[in-house]
């Protein structure tokens, strides 16, 4: 049985790590990313996300000293986002330290880009980030870009499937609606892409507390569950939520 995996994720804004909510600008400041990926290592983290969140609005490539840092101090493998937007720029997060590379806007602008990362790089290396919200005129999830601002023709099911047979090894999959509510993750959402292709799914978006992530590995049969305010407002830790899954009998690293 695989195991699942805890991932605390990283908003950075101006080289802090910020939190908003349904990625509106109402912010609170969450502290210096490098030590926060220090404290989730002794915690257990099994990954970490660090996404720069205005890098792609800003048409700036991400922040390597950040990324640099990280990789100086911490051990667990880790995914960095935000204004990727052509090969070189894996060669270099790559470079500078990271495990994987995640894309969202780019990946739907020049979905070549997907397969050229992995041909050149792998599978692995490739995590396509997938904003989805809820239409009611549709009646389904479509694909938000630009963190959110701006909405596709792109439905998040369809999507996901071509994302995969493009070449992503992963796909983080956020719900723009759940987003920093911390009301659950939205485990429907979740269920229906984890049962439309075979690469891991992450969940994101909307967790609040230690029973939300037995909900989406569960129902959701989500592969890891990624979070942020809960823990960096300390209102539980990464150890605690290991301990709450285990002891429900959910393989857990």
């Amino acid at each position: 049985m695989l195991t699942k995996r805890i991932i605390p994720c990283f908003d950075i804004k101006n080289g802090r790590v910020v939190k908003n909510v349904s990625f509106l600008t109402n912010e609170r400041d969450a502290g210096d990313p490098v030590e926060l990926a220090k404290i989730y290592e002794e915690q257990g983290a099994d990954e970490l996300v660090l996404l720069d969140i205005t890098a792609t609005d800003e048409n700036r490539g991400t922040l390597l000293d950040i990324v640099r840092r990280t990789a100086d101090q911490v051990f667990i493998p880790f995914t960095v986002g935000g204004g990727v937007s052509q090969v070189d720029h894996f060669r270099e997060i790559l470079k500078a330290g990271a495990d994987k590379v995640a894309i969202n806007t780019a990946a739907v602008k020049t979905p070549q880009l997907i397969t050229d990362a992995a041909k050149r790089f792998g599978t692995q290396c490739v995590v396509v980030s997938i904003d989805g919200k809820w239409d009611d005129g549709l009646q389904d999830w479509i694909v938000v870009i630009h963190a959110g601002k701006k909405p596709t023709e792109l439905r998040v099911i369809e999507w996901a499937k071509e994302v995969e047979r493009l070449g992503a090894g992963e796909i983080l999959l956020t719900s723009f609606d759940q987003d920093g509510q911390k009301s659950g993750f939205d485990v429907e959402l979740t269920r229906r892409v984890g049962e439309a292709v075979k690469i891991p799914v992450i969940a994101s978006g909307g967790a609040g507390e230690m029973s939300h992530f037995y909900d989406v590995f569960t129902e959701g049969k989500a592969d890891a569950g990624l979070a942020a305010s809960i823990f960096h407002f300390k209102e539980t830790t990464v150890t605690e939520v290991k301990k709450y899954l285990k002891e429900r009998g959910v393989a857990i690293r």
